[in-house]
């Protein structure tokens, strides 16, 4: 039994007002080839379909483009939420996915039944179990209460879907006794999850997902199942040292700081009571880099890139101690002629002098916490709508705890 584990797609997803349909587009033609040359009976994509909760047309269309190509290549298809993704949108074609083997988990919902998944192997026999848990929202497996503080909402959501995992592992277990005992196999189980685990290392294009309530789903919560294939997170990574836990991570990058770290898919194989796992590197569709030094070293790299038939995406990270009110003028000036194109255009940050005059005129004692945050905010450059999103979710989460730190204050007190 093989199955591949990808997740994160983002289809649709505009990038410095890019659109990424070739590359989207390259990618699932990829992916159907790698089904076919390595004979995979069924390919997971664990959450995060679409970049936005109302996908442009063209990503629905490469959406159910992809899917009837699958059922071409007799590959199953397990498709599950994530936190970007609309239950109504996907739901919308679930009952007609169906017909072509595609299994569609909006939601957790209240039919648990429904999120235990059968693969099939090319004989047509149960060849895995699958734990199939979208993005889980705290309405979906707690009910709100009033009057409990964030710490005890965070570890009630982590009980939780901790529990819920465990619900449907036993309902895995139990048919997977029933297998076996009709037929003397005993099938592997998987489980997926579109969440942040604890120590995971994320990129900027990745949202948090629980602001205020769940920062990281503890490794040990899992249930113990052969495969535990994952989403959210934009790098690849294995989980808390465990080979068979992992992120596969998004296909292509959807940040400039992801060019860090290669791009893959997971190739899982079942043989036995054996489970291999192979990182299977994605190849790149759209050529992207990253410049950073003064206005010289910049020059001197934007020179490599010439004759080339597709131009190079470029984030220029300036390293000048002058203010220049011309910046612009002289990037697109160097630029100009080669095969480049700037999509990401800042000054690396200095803030060591500004520091050191707050720290003159300032004390700590003189400051509100609020205050103190907010000049801690102003020494980073947030400059594009990416950053101004992560500093908005930040303030949230700020606010959140000091109200609870005071309102512990004022019990205190009486």
């Amino acid at each position: 039994m093989r199955i591949l584990h990808t997740s994160d797609w983002h289809l649709g997803q505009n990038f410095f007002n890019k659109n990424r349909r070739d590359e989207h587009q390259g990618f699932l033609n990829w992916l159907l080839e790698v089904a076919r040359s390595q004979q995979v009976d069924a390919i997971i994509v664990a959450g995060d379909i679409f970049d936005t909760s109302t996908p442009p047309s063209y990503a629905r269309e490469l959406y159910n483009q992809f899917v009837v190509e699958a059922n071409k290549c007799n590959c199953q298809l397990l498709l599950l939420a994530g936190n970007h993704d609309s239950v109504s949108v996907l739901n919308e074609s679930k009952g007609l996915l169906k017909y072509l083997r595609a299994d569609v988990i909006a939601s957790v919902g209240h039919d648990i039944d429904k999120q235990l998944i059968s693969l099939f192997d090319s004989s047509g026999n149960v060849g895995a179990l699958v734990c199939a848990i979208p993005f889980v929202r705290p309405q979906d497996v707690m009910h709100s209460q009033a009057g409990i503080k964030a710490s005890q909402k965070q570890q009630q959501l982590g009980e939780a879907i901790a529990s819920h995992y465990q619900s449907l592992y036993s309902k895995a277990q139990s048919k997977q006794s029933q297998i076996l005992q009709q037929t003397g196999t005993k099938v592997p189980i998987i489980a997926t999850g579109h969440l942040t685990a604890l120590g995971v290392t994320q990129s900027e294009s990745v949202r948090d997902i629980y602001i205020g309530t769940l920062e990281g789903f503890a490794s040990d919560a899992f249930p113990p199942a052969d495969y535990i294939a994952l989403g959210h997170i934009h790098r690849p990574q294995i989980v808390a040292k465990k080979d068979h836990i992992r992120y596969c991570g998004s296909p292509i990058p959807l940040s400039f700081d992801e060019l860090k770290s290669s791009k893959q898919v997971v190739l899982v194989e079942f043989t036995g009571d054996a489970t291999q796992v192979t990182p299977l590197d994605v190849p790149s569709f759209q050529p992207m880099a990253v410049l950073k030094g003064d206005l010289a070293a910049i020059e001197l790299q934007v020179a490599q890139y010439q004759g080339q038939e597709q131009p190079t995406w470029l984030s220029i990270e300036v390293a000048e101690q002058d203010f220049l009110s011309d910046l612009q003028q002289r990037i697109a000036s160097m630029v100009e002629g080669h095969s480049v194109e700037v999509l990401q255009l800042r000054r690396a940050r200095n803030n060591d002098k500004k520091s050191i005059q707050q720290i003159k005129t300032e004390t700590l004692a003189e400051l509100k916490p609020t205050e103190v945050f907010e000049k801690r905010l102003a020494l980073e450059s947030l400059s594009d709508e990416t950053e101004q999103a992560r500093l908005r979710r930040i303030s949230h989460t700020f606010t959140e705890i000091l109200n609870d730190v005071e309102l512990q204050s004022k019990e205190g007190e009486q």
